[in-house]
């Protein structure tokens, strides 16, 4: 779902699940994302003491990996870390195990903030298109955040032209790949849907899709079809912005082997 005119993505809420359903073990869909703001001046203290946190985090084996991406487009002061999707309660584990390097994230990395988010994301395979597992392996990502209108019908409308587009992409075997997800506990100004799309350059990043996202929609479902799946997505949408951000190994955390 790669568009040069538009961008970044990751959700669906997870349901109470009750009678036969409750004993089915919790998914590992869902990723939390912290993205920092740091001044120029502060970019070297704070990536020091990023790594110092790491440091702290592998002499005591903690086991969640953290993957860092530079922001290289929009606020490019910017630095994203995303776990790999987890169930809900190994977040509690995380939290309980990750503990005792706090002390280096107030002596080492706070200080240099200008601020820091955080959001969780559940992602959707049902709306995306990931055959190959390519996001663990590529360099660049293209984000697209989408904001809704506040109204159930435009989550729906949302939901409902994503899970089309992604069937139609599987079935056309299309050359796009990209992954979506809801976002949760973001706050008031957090996007609701985001897509991620990876690269492996800027001219892989910047290649066209081939066919264009809305003809392989149209090959598909035929055109008056897709022009009222391309209104429905257009009247449900407030507002969307896009970003590239760059793989950093550096500032990675990779946990010890078990």
């Amino acid at each position: 779902m790669k568009s040069k005119a538009t961008w970044q993505a990751l959700a669906i809420a997870l349901l109470c699940m009750t009678g036969a359903q409750a004993a089915e073990p919790e998914k590992a869909n869902v990723v939390r994302d912290y993205t920092d703001s740091v001044a120029p001046a502060d970019q070297q203290a704070y990536e020091a003491g990023i790594k110092r946190y790491n440091e702290c985090l592998g002499q005591h084996g903690f086991k969640y990996g953290w993957r860092a991406w530079i922001h290289e487009t929009g606020d490019t002061y910017m630095y994203s870390y995303v776990t790999d999707p987890l169930a809900w309660g190994s977040f509690d584990d995380m939290r309980a195990t990750g503990k005792v390097c706090d002390p280096s994230i107030s002596k080492d990395i706070n200080p240099h903030l200008r601020s820091e988010t955080s959001a969780f994301l559940v992602m959707l395979p049902e709306l995306s298109y990931m055959p190959d597992q390519a996001m663990m392996k590529s360099d660049f990502i293209e984000v697209t955040f989408f904001k809704l209108k506040p109204s159930h019908a435009a989550f729906e409308a949302f939901r409902a032209a994503a899970q089309k587009i992604a069937a139609a992409s599987a079935k056309t075997h299309w050359s796009s790949h990209y992954s979506v997800g809801e976002v949760r506990e973001g706050g008031q100004d957090a996007p609701d849907f985001i897509i991620v799309s990876p690269s492996n350059s800027w001219a892989d990043l910047e290649k066209e899709d081939s066919p264009p996202l809305w003809t392989m929609v149209e090959n598909v479902y035929g055109k008056e079809a897709a022009q009222a799946m391309r209104k429905a997505l257009n009247d449900a949408i407030v507002d969307q912005s896009s970003h590239v951000d760059r793989y950093d190994a550096d500032l990675t955390y990779v946990p010890p082997k078990q």
